[in-house]
C-alpha cells in the first residue's frame, strides 16, 4: 500500500489548470475553499438562483451552472449526491467534455456502477476525505488535514497520478497522508461500511439497547445516557487509539462485561448477514435499489426517515440537548 505525504505532491500543476466545482455542498465548499487558499484558481458551478450559488458568491467565488463552468474548466470535480451525478452529468457536462480534460470525484459511486461514462480521452480521478466536508474545512484551517484516497480509473494522458496528489496537497489531504487505491475498492468498502457499521450497524445497536432499557421499566432518560449519549465518549476512544485504548480507559468492570458479552450479541450469524449486505453491494443490488428509490420520489426514504424521527429515543435525546448548550459548541 502507497502512502504519500507533502512531499510527495506538486501542488503547482494544479495550479496551471482551470478547476471547476460542481456542487457547493458539505464537500464542495471544503474542497473550493481549501483549494483556492492554497492558489488554484476555483470557479464554482450551482443551480442559479438557489441559496447554495449565494452562498458560493458571499464566499467570493466566480459561480456558473454546470455547463458553463465546463467549458470553461480542464479539471472537473463533480461534488453532488450520488442520486443527482448523472442526471447532471448527462444534462450539462459530458458533451462540453473535451480530450485532455480531467473529470474528479470524490467517491467512485457513478464511475464503478456504470452511471458515468466518460469517453477514452478524458481523465478520470478520485480524491476521496475520509471525512465530512466539514472536517476537511475545519482541520486545513488549524493548518493540518484529514486522510485521503485518491484512485485513477483512466489516465490517457499519464500524469493523472499526480494530478490527484496536487489535488489531495491543496486540499489538506497530504498532512494527514493520503492511500492509493481504485474506485471499485473505494466504493464497495465505503457503502458496507456505511451500512453495516457506521450508519446502519451502530444506529440499530443505539435503538435496540434504548428499546430494551426502557421495556425493563428504565427510565427514558437514563436508557439515552447509557446507549446514546456516552457513544461518542467510546468513539472518540476507538478514533485516538483503537480498541485497546477504549479498553485500557474504561473500568476493568467495563472492559470484561464488554469482550466477554459483546460477541453474544455480534454472533456468526450477524457476520452473515453483513456478508449478504456486502454481496449486495458487490453485485451492484444496493446501487440499482437506492437509484429506483431516488428515481420513485424516494417513498421508502421518506418512511423511514419519519420513523427515526419520530422514535422516543429522538424525542428524549432532543428534550436532554437542550440542557446541554456546550454540545454544539464543541
Amino acid at each position: 500500500m502507497n502512502i504519500y505525504y507533502n512531499d510527495d505532491a506538486n501542488l503547482e500543476l494544479l495550479k496551471n489548470k482551470k478547476v471547476a466545482i460542481i456542487g457547493y455542498g458539505s464537500q464542495g465548499h471544503a474542497h473550493a475553499l481549501n483549494l483556492r487558499d492554497s492558489g488554484v484558481s476555483v470557479t464554482v458551478a450551482e443551480q442559479k438562483g438557489s441559496e447554495v450559488w449565494k452562498q458560493a458568491e458571499e464566499a467570493g467565488f466566480t459561480v456558473m451552472e454546470a455547463d458553463e463552468a465546463v467549458k470553461e474548466a480542464n479539471v472537473i470535480m463533480i461534488l453532488l449526491p450520488d442520486q443527482i451525478q448523472k442526471i447532471v452529468y448527462d444534462k450539462s457536462i459530458a458533451e462540453n467534455l473535451n480530450e485532455g480534460d480531467t473529470l474528479a470525484f470524490a467517491h467512485g459511486f457513478n464511475i464503478h456502477f456504470k452511471q458515468i461514462v466518460p469517453s477514452e480521452g478524458v481523465n478520470v480521478m478520485m480524491i476521496a476525505p475520509k471525512s465530512p466536508g466539514h472536517l476537511v474545512r475545519r482541520t486545513f484551517e488549524k493548518g493540518s488535514g484529514v486522510p485521503c484516497l485518491i484512485a485513477v480509473e483512466q489516465d490517457p494522458s499519464g500524469s493523472t497520478k499526480d494530478l490527484a496528489l496536487a489535488w489531495a496537497k491543496g486540499i489538506g489531504g497530504t498532512r494527514a497522508g493520503v492511500i492509493e487505491t481504485n474506485f471499485k475498492d473505494e466504493t464497495e468498502t465505503d457503502l458496507f461500511g456505511e451500512q453495516a457499521v457506521l450508519c446502519g450497524g451502530s444506529a440499530e445497536l443505539i435503538k435496540a439497547g434504548f428499546e430494551v432499557l426502557v421495556e425493563a421499566g428504565y427510565s427514558p432518560e437514563l436508557a439515552f445516557f447509557e446507549c446514546m449519549h456516552e457513544m461518542k465518549l467510546i468513539v472518540d476512544l476507538y478514533y485516538e487509539g483503537g480498541l485497546s485504548r477504549m479498553n485500557y480507559s474504561v473500568s476493568d468492570t467495563a472492559e470484561y462485561g464488554g469482550m466477554s458479552r459483546g460477541p453474544r450479541l455480534i454472533t456468526e450469524e450477524t457476520k452473515n448477514e453483513m456478508r449478504k449486505i456486502l454481496k449486495e453491494v458487490q453485485n451492484g443490488q444496493f446501487a440499482k435499489e437506492w437509484l429506483a428509490e431516488y428515481a420513485a420520489g424516494q417513498p421508502k426514504m421518506e418512511k423511514l426517515r419519519k420513523e427515526n424521527r419520530e422514535h422516543q429515543i429522538e424525542t428524549v435525546g432532543a428534550k436532554l440537548r437542550n440542557m446541554m448548550s456546550w454540545i454544539m459548541e464543541q
